[in-house]
């Protein structure tokens, strides 16, 4: 049986980078409490990272392997009808809304309302990210686009507008400290969805 082995430095500070940063935020965590939180010395983070920004880059960068691998697996790609893979991954969005605030909402979305003037390179990763996952709903939005007739609109906005109402979901979950209009704003979009595709709720899934 193989054992595995203990996490290195460099990933202890990137799973410290993801869940200080989404609880805390980007301006407000320290290489300090990074190193603690981590369990790691300071010269250990600088031997991985030069600075914390790059050290939040790479953590952008971690997001982005680790949540897509996450949706690759997930069943809302098993539905036959593009339709319904669109609306299902709007439900699997829904299950992940659980816990404390800290633990379901968006490092990237988080880390990017702090940083996007004041770090490009943080910017350009949170952006890598988030317009990343979108792309990988436009095959199914076009198709469905394309099925039902529903024209005036591009896959791309409309991947990128899930986006942005799941971000502004999360932000309403932190200034509530609650997941349940979180909750509400997908069901919205769900309905939103059914609208744009005139579809009504017994052709899709709940």
């Amino acid at each position: 049986m193989d054992i595995p082995k203990p996490a290195n430095a460099g990933t202890k500070l990137l799973l410290a980078a993801r869940d200080v940063i989404r609880r805390k935020g980007y301006s407000a965590t320290s290489v300090d409490e990074l190193c603690a939180t981590a369990g790691v010395t300071k010269g250990a983070f600088f031997h991985h990272f030069a600075s914390k920004e790059a050290l939040a880059v790479a953590a952008a960068n971690d997001w982005s392997t680790t949540t897509s691998a996450l949706f690759a697996g997930a069943s809302y790609h098993h539905h036959a009808n593009p339709l319904d893979r669109v609306l299902a991954y709007l439900d699997f969005r829904a299950s992940l809304i659980d816990g404390p605030v800290e633990g379901f909402t968006c490092l990237v979305g988080t880390m990017v309302q702090e940083a996007f003037v004041a770090s490009p390179a943080i910017r350009d990763a949170c952006d890598a990210s988030i317009s990343g996952h979108a792309a990988t709903l436009e095959a199914d939005i076009a198709a469905a686009l394309a099925q039902h007739g529903v024209a005036g609109m591009s896959a791309q906005s409309l991947a990128l507008h899930t986006q942005a109402v799941l971000q502004g979901a999360f932000i309403l979950a932190k200034a509530r400290n609650g997941p349940e209009l979180a909750r509400q704003s997908i069901a919205h979009l769900k309905h939103y969805f059914r609208l744009l595709f005139r579809a009504p709720p017994n052709e899709v899934p709940s």
